[in-house]
């Protein structure tokens, strides 16, 4: 069997033409801007910057929080310690360890998570 199936048949005519007529410089920038690494990079550490500012501002509100209840004393503390977990792991992610913030994050949401079960 030398001839091909019809599932091997990619491109009728006219899809190769309007192909044809499109500038390849538009076809290049779409997929550059689909996968720049540099762009994918600077998201991820942007998402690693922020995530880590809002959990650590989290976690100092929930420490202030417990602080001026009738909470132990451990409670605050773990809250307040796994939100400067959250602010390293922000501080890295800006630099572009994000790898290593991902697992700060990790980390530190479980210190307050292990603070939380003390109350």
């Amino acid at each position: 069997m030398s001839g091909r199936g019809d599932s091997e048949i990619s491109e009728t005519r006219e899809e190769q033409e309007e192909r044809s007529e499109t500038p390849e410089d538009e076809r290049d920038e779409d997929l550059v801007d689909a996968e720049d690494p540099a762009q994918v990079a600077r998201r991820a550490r942007w998402t690693a910057a922020g995530t880590g500012v809002l959990l650590a501002l989290a976690g100092l509100a929930a420490s202030a929080l417990r602080a001026t209840g009738s909470a132990p004393a451990l409670v605050p503390a773990a809250y307040a310690f796994g939100a400067a977990v959250c602010a390293l792991a922000a501080f890295l992610g800006s630099r572009g360890r994000t790898r290593r913030a991902l697992w700060l994050l990790v980390a530190g949401v479980m210190v307050m998570a292990m603070g939380d079960q003390f109350d």
